[in-house]
């Protein structure tokens, strides 16, 4: 089948890809002639393991493409995918629609046989009601039907997950729809993954309603944090016995500095605008939002304490800026929060990270951005963990701590233990959920 992926932004790309390593004939389709030629050079602009070498095997069996041309991508085929932005709108905190919208009318006014415009990117309810009226007013007599696809693909790993998801969420109001949609993602169904059908507004809900729930666990664990830290409890502990318990699980228990990314901001605002709009507020939603913002500013106070309560001229070395490993995301990262403010009380900020650097040169302006981790740390009087980026993960911490000059560690992603930094020579040592030290 041929297949036509309006965006190569990460949706638009890791989705093209992988749908033509099902076997389709998938042509990527973007406006920005920068991004087209570079994918046409084989280069991939965003960073995602093993995304590469995959393009380069599809572009290489002719099975996928890359061109600015709508109608040439249109030509032949059945379905269209709209994996454009929504991102955040000013001022209201709903997504933003214009893109979308001008997608599918766009598409309206190209094909001119039977198509599925199928909705990709991450959209409120009601949304593809409202395509389906625009391609409707645009081209009265085309032939089409409109679907709900959302994605569900961690950054880092999402080549896995399109490969191997938990489930593909699907909907659509005619069979004809479901059809073509069960031909796209037949791969999948023979292998016995999960494909859950629905109505346009359920597809689109679960979407939200799963992120919303995701970024809830990791908020409410960060509570939880906090308390362990004024009772003497352990939160790693905590997060390991109640997520053993089935009716929760383990994943996304994990303490830190506050979500970040894509997608978790973005769609936690617009889920509770919707509510807002319906009148029916998303109380727990909002709580969560806020309690998020709080925890990131929760890390600048612990990182205040480590330096004596003034930042003003300390060396501090922080040790990831992405908001997590095997990204060069840095939309909304908790960076984002603490090194301003670092930077803003006086501090000298060195930065290392392995993929964030390039979008992180513009978005932290005052800081120095060095390549490797003890380079960074010489002469330091704090070093800050803020993404666990393997290579921060088995760090000589007595060699860290020989090159500070005050060692002093704060390691926002309790990737080490206190007993760790203790032996290995720091004299402060804050983490996330935990009791630190300080002075010995």
């Amino acid at each position: 089948m041929k297949i036509a992926m309006i965006g190569t932004g990460y949706v638009g790309l890791v989705s093209g890809v992988c749908f033509s390593d099902f076997g389709h004939e998938v042509v990527c389709v973007d406006k920005d002639p920068v991004k087209i030629d570079k994918l046409n050079r084989g280069e991939v602009p965003i960073y995602e393991p093993g995304l590469d070498a995959l393009m380069e095997k599809n572009v290489q069996a002719g099975r996928l493409s890359f061109t600015l041309d709508l109608t040439s991508a249109l030509d032949g085929a059945e379905a269209v995918f709209i994996a454009v932005g929504t991102p955040t709108r000013r001022g209201d905190g709903h997504a933003d629609l214009s893109y979308v919208m001008a997608a599918a009318e766009e598409i309206a006014q190209i094909t001119n046989s039977y198509i599925v415009i199928v909705t990709k990117s991450t959209v409120p309810v009601g949304t593809n009601r409202r395509v389906k009226q625009t391609v409707a007013k645009a081209n009265p007599n085309l032939d089409f039907d409109v679907a709900s696809n959302p994605e569900f693909l961690r950054e880092g790993a999402a080549i896995d997950d399109f490969m191997k998801p938990d489930r593909v969420v699907v909907g659509v109001q005619t069979d004809r729809a479901a059809e073509v949609m069960a031909d796209i993602y037949r791969p999948l169904y023979l292998r016995d993954f999960p494909i859950v059908t629905t109505d346009l507004e359920s597809a689109e809900m679960i979407k939200y309603a799963a992120n919303a729930f995701l970024a809830t666990k990791i908020t409410f664990v960060n509570e939880i944090a906090a308390l362990c830290e004024k009772v003497g409890a352990d939160v790693k502990q905590v997060s390991k016995g109640i997520g053993m318990d089935g009716r929760i699980g383990n994943k996304f228990l994990h303490a830190g500095p506050g979500y970040g990314g894509s997608c978790f901001p973005k769609d936690t605002k617009a889920l509770a605008r919707i509510g807002q709009e319906h009148a029916v507020p998303m109380q727990i939603t909002e709580t969560v939002i806020k309690v998020n913002e709080e925890t990131k500013r929760r890390m600048i106070d612990k990182l205040l304490d480590l330096c004596g309560g003034s930042f003003n001229c300390k060396t501090i070395a922080i040790l990831g800026a992405t908001f997590k490993p095997n990204t060069d995301d840095m939309r909304d990262a908790p960076s984002l929060t603490i090194v301003p403010a670092l930077v803003g009380g006086g501090a000298k900020v060195r930065v290392v990270d392995p993929q964030g650097q390039h979008e992180g040169e513009a978005l932290l302006p005052g800081v120095h951005w060095i390549e490797d981790a003890y380079k960074a740390v010489q002469n330091a009087d704090l070093v800050v963990l803020l993404t666990e980026w393997n290579e921060f993960r088995a760090l000589d911490l007595k060699k860290v701590a020989r090159k500070m000059a005050t060692p002093h560690m704060a390691d926002l992603r309790n990737i080490y233990s206190p007993k760790d930094a203790k032996r290995a020579g720091f004299t402060a040592y804050q983490s996330i959920g935990r009791v630190g030290y300080s002075g010995d």
